[in-house]
């Protein structure tokens, strides 16, 4: 008899949640130092996870948790940047939201 497969779980930068990966948001910091969304959750560099929920992406943008999961400093242009990439990724994973 073959054992369960195990599910990885991620910690959520924003609130400290746990929840398994796919449940989660992946953001990237590329070997080049680049800081992006990481749809795929597959990039290589560095990643921090986020609930899919705005108030988690405002929580680690006041904190600054991103800068310190992903070792990087960024600046404000950076976390709109990222926040317009998350807002586009859940309106395509949940089409309710968008209207």
């Amino acid at each position: 008899m073959m054992k369960p497969r195990k599910v990885p779980t991620r910690t959520c930068t924003g609130c400290g949640a746990a929840s398994t990966k796919r449940e989660l948001v992946r953001f990237v910091r590329t070997p080049e130092g680049h800081v992006e969304l990481d749809a795929s959750g597959k990039a290589d560099g560095r990643g921090a996870y986020l609930c899919v929920d705005p108030d988690c992406f405002e929580l680690a943008r006041r904190r600054r948790k991103l800068d310190s999961a992903l070792r990087v400093r960024m600046q404000d242009d950076d976390y709109l940047r990222l926040r317009r990439d998350f807002d586009g990724l859940l309106a395509s994973r949940d089409p309710k939201q968008g209207e």
